[in-house]
C-alpha cells in the first residue's frame, strides 16, 4: 500500500470524526482499510514464515502453521 494510500485513510478518519463523511467517502474508506488489513495480514504472515525458533538445546526449527481458521 503506497502512502498516498494510508494519508487518505487517516484524512478520512479526521473527516469522518469532524463533520461526518459523504457515502462515497464511507464507501471508499471501507475499500482502502480492507486492502491496508489484506496487505498488513499479508505481511506479519511473511515475517511468521520466516521466524526460526531457538530451542534450549540449540536446535533450531521454523514455526509450523495451525489449521487456519477464516476470521472474516
Amino acid at each position: 500500500m503506497e502512502q498516498k494510500d494510508i494519508a487518505r485513510i487517516n484524512e478520512l478518519a479526521r473527516k469522518a470524526k469532524s463533520e461526518g463523511l459523504s457515502e462515497e467517502e464511507k464507501i471508499e474508506q471501507a475499500r482502502l482499510r480492507q486492502a491496508y488489513v489484506a496487505e498488513f495480514r499479508k505481511n506479519l504472515e511473511a515475517q511468521l514464515n520466516s521466524t526460526i525458533i531457538v530451542e534450549p538445546d540449540g536446535t533450531r526449527h521454523k514455526l509450523t502453521p495451525k489449521e487456519r481458521t477464516d476470521l472474516n
